[in-house]
């Protein structure tokens, strides 16, 4: 079977390579001005780079939609045509409403379409990573077919009903969670300091914080918006994520020790409630994983971010322990943060405090406030450009340590896991 891939991407070349290596015949391509450089770094690792995603469409077994969620629909419409009658389609956007959209209105009606989409980034290889997949058109024989292609990225398959599913447990991990570290670093930035060269942030937790924002600002934006934006379900997490922020804030401004108490300890009963297969992160391997040199400047934080996070899942009704089968590396650093700070109560006893009646922390909470809102607000008005744009400043400051952020954060994963 012959394995095409329309987009060479990051993660695009990543799949033509592990089904390379596998001894799978694959064919790619990508913008024309990119064909030089892709055949001579793909050439020799026996992926054969074609000139034009007609070419690549008409030779395809397996075809694989590697582009954009905004733009999967003129790629599909431009190659619908050139189709094989047999030929088995799928998309890699991390958002499949968009791309089953494409797919049902261009290819024909004979053409057989699976859901698939890996878990992680291109920085990981495809092996002991999750690969969520489910059928959408397509026969039990062409579907097993699939899985046994698929089996080639040695990935834990994960299978769902259908893309609704999938796009509602997206929104419930990946949505909100990359909205909190992107609201991290444009507050960071926004206040012109690095979050090290604070007393605030050198503990474990705030280590977890900041290598998982600098994690997610090393990538491209277009993934992130897509997700935020082009996810129907993603809107609703979006903005009780930010009613949350608000509320506790305005409780924090005004020091409303006995609300703001009710409405922390509601959530933490509602998410830590019953039996869970905790994530137990070991904070003396979190410490390691600081950046900055100020530990003897260590201070209390709100941890504002975490709360708000806890008190919009029990807003939503939302236990993310339930999620977990389809968990992304930034959900389960987020969510194990989340859970070591509601799990130790002198932890969360001083955070509260913190929150309350500190005022050398209220600044930077203001300023992670706005930010949310800031946030909010582009995917509220599904601003894709402002949100690339927005994406984009926050990359600029962060740019000299975004390569080092990426390779400690995923030594970070693998030690933590």
């Amino acid at each position: 079977m012959k394995i095409g891939i329309i987009g060479l991407g990051d993660m695009g070349k990543l799949y033509a390579i592990t089904f390379a290596k596998a001894g799978l015949e694959v064919i790619g391509c990508d913008l024309p001005d990119k064909f030089e450089a892709l055949q001579q770094e793909l050439l020799p690792l026996n992926v054969q780079v074609l000139h034009s995603l007609k070419e690549v469409a008409q030779q395809s077994d397996f075809l694989f939609y590697a582009v954009e969620a905004e733009k999967i629909s003129d790629v599909v419409a431009q190659t619908a045509l050139y189709l094989k009658p047999t030929v088995l389609v799928t998309g890699m956007t991390s958002v499949k409403t968009p791309e089953v959209a494409a797919f049902e209105r261009y290819l024909p009606h004979h053409t057989e379409i699976i859901i698939t989409h890996s878990l992680h980034g291109p920085g990981f290889a495809t092996k002991g990573q999750k690969l969520v997949v489910a059928p959408h058109r397509i026969s039990k024989h062409s579907y097993q077919k699939a899985l046994e292609v698929l089996s080639a990225l040695e990935s834990e398959v994960i299978e769902l009903e259908d893309f609704h599913q999938h796009d509602q447990i997206m929104a419930d991990t990946q949505a909100v969670t990359h909205m909190g570290f992107e609201s991290m670093g444009t507050a960071w930035k926004n206040a012109g300091t690095y979050p090290w060269e604070s007393g605030a942030y050198v503990s474990g937790i705030d280590n977890v914080k900041i290598l998982t924002t600098l994690r997610i600002f090393s990538y491209k934006p277009h993934i992130y918006a897509g997700l935020a934006i082009l996810n129907p379900y993603a809107s609703s997490q979006i903005q009780a994520y930010a009613q949350s922020e608000s509320a506790l804030f305005k409780m924090m401004i005004q020091e409303n020790e006995a609300a703001f108490r009710e409405r922390i300890y509601k959530a933490r009963d509602f998410v830590f409630h019953g039996q869970h297969n905790l994530i137990l992160f070991d904070i003396d391997i979190m410490n390691e994983f600081s950046i900055g040199t100020n530990a003897t400047l260590e201070k209390s934080n709100s941890h504002l971010s975490l709360l708000a996070m806890v008190d919009a899942w029990h807003q939503l009704g939302i236990n993310p322990y339930d999620n977990m089968v389809c968990q992304t590396p930034p959900f389960k650093l987020r969510l194990g943060i989340v859970e070591y700070l509601f799990k130790n109560d002198d932890l969360l006893e001083r955070t509260i405090q913190t929150a309350l009646y500190d005022k050398s922390i209220r600044g930077d909470d203001l300023e992670f406030h706005t930010a949310v809102r800031e946030w909010a607000s582009l995917i509220n008005y599904k601003d894709m450009e402002g949100y690339k744009s927005h994406f984009l400043q926050a990359k600029a400051f962060f740019e000299p340590l975004l390569e080092r952020g990426r390779e400690q954060s995923a030594n970070l994963i693998n030690r933590l896991s």
